[in-house]
């Protein structure tokens, strides 16, 4: 290791940190200055990456999970040679800059993940690392080997501390793991006080019990570093803790050690500690010695980058099939699931749509092969096994279903991280009203654009018996409030066909599916095609009135039954739309909206068995909305149901205060 240039390359990533914080007088500056030895081992020596390719399949996986420390990742980024200029690294946190105030999926090149939630970066590394152990099951193959890559996560205490990092790192070690590098930057300090305040846990035996390997390390020491890698790197049965034990603000002395460190407390003695670490008066200073070494380092890397094409070329010769589906996945390509998709019998019985959908998503596996289903300890509930999938586990990494255990907020992270990974068509189950233990990386999800599927059932006060910490009357409008997430509530199979396919096909962003546990009569009046279509739309007329228009029943999912009953005492006037979702209905055009919802008819009901509050946006100020802003009630679901005033008879009645 050329151990004197990387130490002035650490002196300079400390100094584009301090540059950068002071010069937009926000950040932080704890972790890039305590990190900068490891970054320089890192990217100086240890990752294998290729800087002009940032997405080469085979490259080594870094994500920063302490993302506040971003940083850090910047300023090596640009030193490693990526397209992360140093005007850009000037342009730290400023409007519409490469370079956002925390880590952005595909704002900027080396970027692997959406950072900044603590513990979420943990959890999407666990993920990266089944992906990346589904990919080698998949496609390596005994003459070529084209994946066999690690995934290295940068962590601090914040990360170890959330809930979310210690459900992924406890599965990661149920699964062995071994492709998976976790640092966890030790420095004994959180963002308000010393780290001693709030926690005294033996990091390193809490892993050990996981099943994790642990080796701790002097973190500002590159040498004893870099040994402590090597040996996690070539570890084999299980993952891999190095806790590198560093001290934060590094460069910095007046703050060097404590909490202030951890933000942009040390800019005010930022002259000082340039100074100090024999910077020049230069701001954004990069030496030339360090430019060049990263450039012959890039050189090297796009050598071994170019031994892996050659095999790479090798492999998609000998295996047509495995490339294309390869390529189409990376592409992100579905075939049209509608087609692949049958049409639910005609003399079927009445099922709940997560019975539907179980049978729909058998049909969605066999045309995707890449598609994988897990499920917080509730396979048998959620009924989202994949038939002749297989599980995943450390005896075989080609299984398509993933047993999460009770961890819902590790599985959604998790799901990002496949997600991200950009192979595997990822999707996971629980039910709808643990939706908020999972709501933080659905949420991340959304906004990095990742299309996951959930697969939520038990969607109502429907459920029942189990009563009201299990109804989910506020989920559903909760988790429509989140930008760029389709919520899809389903009526019956042909909806929920519909809906599987809308979810699957869809690549700029997460669907969840809100399916019923009860039986849900299946809507034969409706013709099916137009069903399974509507859905792909978002709402769509159910019942076309026969005589002038003279009120509109919106409903979704098992209450539209109750408005098309309604539909047929109320009159020929009565036109019913279904409405699934929101999100996918308000995204087509203003011609199609008018058609299905006409602006003249302002007579308007609608009726769902949750909070009232979304509903105003579609009914209007002349209109009635049935709901529960309210928990529910332990009862049959039927008696809840009826007790609530979700019924026909409450349309019924609703319809006759509107026209009084």
């Amino acid at each position: 290791m050329p151990r004197e240039v990387l130490t002035l390359a650490a002196r300079d990533a400390r100094g584009l940190a301090i540059d950068a914080v002071a010069a937009c007088k926000s950040g932080h500056l704890g972790l890039p200055l305590g990190c900068a030895e490891i970054g320089a081992a890192l990217f100086g020596a240890a990752l294998h990456y290729n800087p002009k390719e940032p997405r080469w399949l085979n490259r080594d996986r870094f994500i920063l999970s302490a993302g506040h420390g971003s940083m850090f990742l910047y300023a090596w980024l640009h030193l490693a040679g990526y397209d992360v200029p140093l005007d850009q690294v000037k342009k730290f946190r400023q409007l519409h800059s490469i370079t956002p105030g925390h880590p952005e999926f595909a704002e900027t090149p080396g970027v692997e993940a959406t950072t900044g939630p603590l513990g979420q970066g943990v959890a999407n590394a666990v993920g990266f690392a089944i992906s990346g152990m589904m990919s080698a099951a998949r496609f390596n193959t005994a003459e070529h080997a084209i994946f066999d890559h690690k995934v290295v996560c940068l962590a601090g205490d914040g990360c170890l501390q959330e809930g979310v990092a210690s459900e992924a790192c406890s599965l990661a070690g149920h699964l062995q793991l071994d492709n998976l590098i976790l640092i966890y930057d030790s420095n004994n300090v959180t963002l308000d006080a010393m780290a001693l305040f709030t926690q005294s846990e033996d990091t390193g035996a809490r892993f050990k019990s996981y099943g994790w390997g642990v080796q701790e390390v002097d973190g500002q020491n590159m040498e004893e570093f870099l040994g402590a890698y090597e040996n996690a790197r070539a570890g084999k049965g299980k993952p891999q803790l190095i806790i590198a034990k560093t001290l934060i603000g590094k460069g910095i002395p007046e703050v060097a050690g404590t909490s202030k460190a951890h933000g942009e407390g040390g800019v005010a003695f930022a002259e000082a500690a340039r100074k100090g670490l024999g910077l020049p008066e230069e701001k954004f200073h990069v030496s030339a010695e360090v430019t060049e070494y990263f450039a012959r380092h890039a050189a090297d890397l796009e050598s071994a980058y170019a031994a892996w094409q050659t095999r790479f070329a090798a492999w998609k010769a000998a295996n047509r099939d495995l490339a294309t589906e390869l390529e189409d996945a990376l592409a992100k390509k579905t075939p049209e699931l509608l087609k692949c998709i049958p049409d639910y019998p005609a003399d079927a019985p009445d099922v709940a749509t997560r019975k539907a959908g179980s049978e729909v998503l058998q049909h969605v596996a066999k045309a995707m092969p890449l598609v994988i289903s897990g499920s917080a300890d509730l396979h048998g509930s959620t009924l989202n096994y994949i038939k002749d999938g297989g599980d995943f586990d450390a005896r075989n990494h080609a299984g398509r279903n993933i047993r999460f255990g009770i961890r819902e907020h590790g599985m959604a992270g998790i799901l990002n991280g496949i997600a991200y990974d950009g192979i595997f068509r990822a999707s996971g189950a629980t039910f709808l009203v643990f939706s908020d233990y999972a709501r933080p990386s659905i949420r991340v999800a959304a906004l990095s654009h990742l299309p996951v599927v959930y697969i939520f059932t038990h969607d109502s006060v429907g459920v029942g018996e189990d009563g009201p910490t299990h109804q989910p009357v506020e989920a559903v409008a909760a988790l429509r409030a989140i930008p760029n997430l389709d919520v899809i509530r389903p009526a019956d199979p042909a909806e929920t066909a519909g809906a599987f396919a809308a979810a699957f096909e869809r690549a700029d962003g997460p669907t969840l599916l809100a399916l019923s546990r009860q039986n849900l009569p299946t809507l034969r009046e409706i013709p099916e095609q137009a069903a399974r279509e509507g859905v792909f739309r978002g709402g769509y007329i159910a019942r076309k009135e026969s005589a002038k228009l003279d009120l509109i029943l919106l409903a979704t999912g098992s209450e539209l039954q109750w408005a098309m009953e309604a539909a047929g005492k109320l009159g020929a006037g009565v036109r019913v739309v279904s409405l699934p979702c929101f999100e996918r209905f308000k995204r087509q055009s203003q011609d199609y909206r008018d058609e299905v919802l006409p602006p003249a008819c302002e007579r308007r009901i609608s009726i769902e068995a949750g909070v009232t509050q979304p509903w105003y946006e579609f009914v209007g100020p002349r209109g009635a909305v049935i709901g529960l802003d309210r928990f529910g009630l332990s009862a049959p679901g039927g008696t809840v149901m009826k007790t609530l005033g979700i019924s026909t008879d409450a349309i019924l009645e609703a319809a006759r205060k509107l026209q009084g």
